[in-house]
């Protein structure tokens, strides 16, 4: 029989490794509330502001967030900040050729911050609060790294999603790019938003098979790594 002091202790371990906090639990919480506040600062030059500050703050975190290597630490930190200053300037002038250079530098400081957080996560040691933040904030900049992949698709070949035509120079297109990229992460598929060509299926494919692929391999590290219970 189990022990009811073991089992009170099992439940004590695995709560405290969802509530514990770290930079990868700061991380998470700028990433859900990028998500939650997005609709809302859409319109008007005050609320891209604020919405360029909150991506802003998401690289920086993400360059800080897990211990690295100083040639990885500065080559994140220098992606960070180069795709800050490109967004800045793409906002103030108002220049899609800018702002699709953000996109590209946005892409690959999430992607270097990506493998960062894959390699803390999947690290020998302890599984920790902060470790499976850090797994579900790796989730999220994936979806926001395909986001920015499609926003550049559609930017060189309109109508490569739809239905209908995506105007980027109206409010909310973006954020519709960040809702389909995360429904496809997930499979979820809603269907109100889809790729027309074949180049954007073949993307949203490889999209799918890398959010499997994320989930089956975590499941597959904490499995191994978190302790069973013994029964006698």
């Amino acid at each position: 029989m189990k022990n009811p002091q073991d089992e009170a202790k099992s439940d004590e371990d695995l709560a405290q490794m969802i509530i514990g906090h770290g930079p990868c639990t700061y991380l998470l919480l700028l990433l859900l509330g990028l998500i939650l506040l997005f609709p809302f600062l859409e319109e008007g030059i005050f609320a891209r502001t604020l919405l360029g500050v909150l991506f802003s703050i998401v690289l920086l975190v993400g360059a800080f967030a897990t211990r690295q290597t100083r040639r990885g630490f500065i080559l994140k930190l220098g992606l960070a900040v180069l795709g800050v200053g490109l967004q800045w300037a793409g906002l103030w002038t108002g220049s899609i050729v800018i702002l699709d250079l953000a996109a590209i530098t946005y892409a690959a400081s999430l992607a270097v911050s990506i493998s960062g957080v894959l390699r803390y996560v999947l690290k020998r040691g302890p599984i920790t609060a902060d470790k499976l933040h850090g797994a579900l904030a790796g989730y999220i900049m994936m979806a926001f790294i395909w986001s920015f992949i499609y926003t550049l698709i559609e930017r060189s070949s309109a109508g490569s999603f739809g239905p209908g035509h995506l105007d980027f120079t109206q409010p909310g297109t973006f954020f519709k790019l960040i809702y389909f990229s995360l429904s496809t992460l997930t499979t979820t598929g809603y269907g109100d938003l889809i790729p027309l060509t074949n180049h954007a299926r073949s993307l949203v494919m490889i999209e799918e098979f890398a959010g499997v692929f994320y989930v089956g391999v975590l499941i597959a590290r904490l499995a191994g790594l978190y302790p069973s219970t013994s029964t006698k």
